[in-house]
């Protein structure tokens, strides 16, 4: 399956954190690309070499940039 990437922000709910490219835990992020899938959200973080995957309900807010 392919996903569908889209650039954007997102905002977590309290109590869940990505980890952004100097490894420190955040709850936001922007010129984000996420891909969502089921549901979950796939995210891609600027400078992180690796997709980091969280559920549905974690995901407060997501906006995409087009």
């Amino acid at each position: 399956m392919n996903r569908d990437w889209r650039k954007g922000s997102i905002e977590l709910v309290p109590g869940y954190t990505l980890t952004d490219a100097d490894n420190r835990p955040i709850d936001h992020a922007e010129g984000i690309d996420f891909a969502i899938e089921g549901g979950f959200v796939n995210i891609q973080l600027p400078g992180v070499p690796y997709t980091q995957l969280v559920s549905a309900p974690a995901v407060r807010l997501i906006t995409c940039a087009s």
